[in-house]
């Protein structure tokens, strides 16, 4: 199995493809298989890196709490174990609030963002009281229940869902924890026109209620695209795969012709 021995620990990734690289980022419990169909698919056009965050999947869990920095640092050694110098960088929901944060703090290492369905601070009440939830039920340790209903709201087929939860369940749920609360309170916005780099924004159509995120990063950011997927909400990498996978691609194939 591919573990890069890294900062103190031994994180688990995939590396497949060839080309421009793309690095992406999973939310708090799910894993590198939430992006199974990414990995699958554009691996065919570019070269597609996912990982396991401490304490999820297949990378053990350490002594050191996460946090975003954390995880940021591990994305950079990562990179630098696998001798690549520069990325795209992207994730999906809470995760593609790391990918800000590794773009703000690493300008230099990336070329540019996905965001999918995803945030720079959480500051509706719908979204902070589910990710209070979340944290709710990872402190009491309630692992099967919380692993079972983020695996079956991400699953588009039963295939998926054991996918999707028999890799959460090799997670440690006090990390699962530590990453919630990192969600809650993470908020970039204010420095968002710091980021020079093109991105890709995707958001479900009929995913009301993150319009307000949608709109704050087209406010913000100086050079971004936005796509939003006809019928589809918000568990895009799985459930609206196809689409997601095709806009990423048609997206970079345009920025590299003209960068």
């Amino acid at each position: 199995m591919p573990f890069a021995e890294i900062n103190h620990t031994n994180l688990f990734f995939r590396a497949t493809g060839k080309g421009i690289p793309i690095i992406l980022i999973h939310p708090p419990l799910l894993t590198k298989e939430n992006f199974f169909y990414q990995q699958e698919n554009l691996s065919e056009f570019f070269r597609i890196i996912t990982f396991d965050i401490r304490g999820h999947g297949d990378s053990k869990p350490t002594d050191e709490e996460i946090t975003y920095s954390l995880i940021v640092k591990d994305i950079i050694a990562l990179m630098n174990h696998l001798e690549i110098e520069k990325a795209f960088i992207g994730g999906y929901s809470t995760g593609a609030s790391i990918a800000f944060e590794a773009i703000l703090n690493y300008p230099e290492r990336f070329l540019g963002g996905i965001i999918i369905g995803g945030m720079s601070e959480a500051s509706g009440l719908i979204l902070r009281n589910e990710i209070k939830i979340g944290i709710a039920i990872t402190k009491y340790r309630w692992k099967r229940l919380i692993a079972h209903t983020i695996s079956k709201s991400n699953a588009n087929n039963k295939v998926m869902y054991q996918r999707l939860y028999q890799d959460a369940m090799k997670g440690d749920i006090a990390h699962w924890h530590q990453y919630y609360k990192c969600s809650l309170f993470y908020n970039c916005t204010n420095r968002l026109n710091e980021i020079k780099q093109p991105m890709l924004l995707i958001y479900g159509k009929t995913n009301f209620m993150f319009y307000p995120y949608a709109n704050i990063l087209k406010n913000g950011l100086l050079n971004h695209s936005l796509y939003m997927i006809d019928g589809k909400d918000h568990q895009l990498p799985t459930k609206a795969a196809e689409k997601t996978n095709q806009v990423i691609q048609n997206w970079l194939k345009k920025i590299c012709n003209t960068t």
